[in-house]
């Protein structure tokens, strides 16, 4: 789509609520959008409506999420990427909020809500908005309450969040590329997928933000409808295996240790002084 300003990829496998998620998308975006919906290994029933804003690829076999991911990211025209699950709802005019508060080594998150899909309507529930969120010592994201009902941080629409879900992201194209995003060789086909973006960002210079001036909500498991990524047992250790090589060095382009990071959110939950030394000694 030429001129696009943003490419939206929804990687999908197995997905109950992916027509509600791109008609949620059309109808939010103020600016010139592209969705890009990797079907992968199945089609959805009822089919995607026809709509000229909207490519599909269609994969006879999954390869996975990572894998979806990077097919959407290959042909997307848009200056920037979205990434989004294929179960949410977007606040009104987020394409252009996100874009006016994104630059270009920076990765963006709205706020979160909980999401109930089959009203298609948000939850209404004590622990949202999630704002911030952070990695714990085994170096997964984890809900930071403490910094999420901080008076003090509310009027801080735009902020410094030290991880996150990994249900929506936004970047600028060319960094999604500096990045070396999605790593299956070392992550494997799923999991982790935050821990990937969000290392590779803060540890190469860059910063991820939470964006309070939009938001989305995700589907939050009230009903069973089954999932549709999931980790198999003979990738967990691969995806284990990455999580060691971050506390030394876990990508090329790393320019800044692990422990910058614990110390630059100081204090972390599960996190002690002791650990951030041992660290430092690797």
């Amino acid at each position: 789509m030429p001129g696009c300003d943003l490419s939206i990829l929804i990687p999908a496998r197995n997905e109950v609520f992916l027509q509600k998620t791109v008609a949620d998308l059309l109808n939010k975006a103020k600016g010139n959008i592209e969705i890009i919906v990797v079907l992968d290994g199945y089609w959805p029933n009822p089919p995607l409506k026809d709509d000229l804003r909207l490519r599909i690829i269609h994969r006879g076999k999954a390869f996975g999420m990572r894998a979806a991911i990077n097919a959407a990211a290959a042909v997307a025209k848009g200056k920037y990427l979205l990434k989004t699950d294929a179960h949410c709802m977007f606040g009104e005019g987020f394409d252009r909020i996100l874009a006016q508060e994104c630059q270009k080594n920076w990765v963006v998150v709205p706020r979160r809500y909980a999401l109930d899909p089959e009203r298609w309507e948000v939850i209404e529930n004590p622990k949202y908005p999630i704002d911030y969120m952070y990695l714990s010592r085994d170096l997964h994201g984890e809900v930071w309450n403490q910094k999420n009902k901080d008076e003090n941080l509310k009027e801080r629409l735009i902020d410094e969040t030290m991880s996150n879900q990994g249900s929506v992201w936004f970047m600028a194209r060319d960094y999604f590329y500096e990045l070396e995003l999605m790593d299956e060789e070392t992550y494997g086909t799923f999991w982790n997928e935050f821990q990937e973006i969000g290392l590779k960002c803060w540890l190469s210079g860059g910063k991820v933000i939470v964006n309070k001036k939009t938001w989305y909500a995700h589907w939050h498991k009230t009903s069973d409808y089954g999932r549709g990524y999931s980790l198999s047992s003979n990738e967990r250790t691969k995806a284990l295996a990455a999580v060691e090589k971050w506390k030394s060095k876990g990508w090329h382009k790393q320019t800044l240790p692990l422990s910058w990071l614990i110390k630059h959110f100081w204090p972390v939950p599960t996190w002690t002084e002791k650990l951030v030394k041992e660290l430092k000694k690797i």
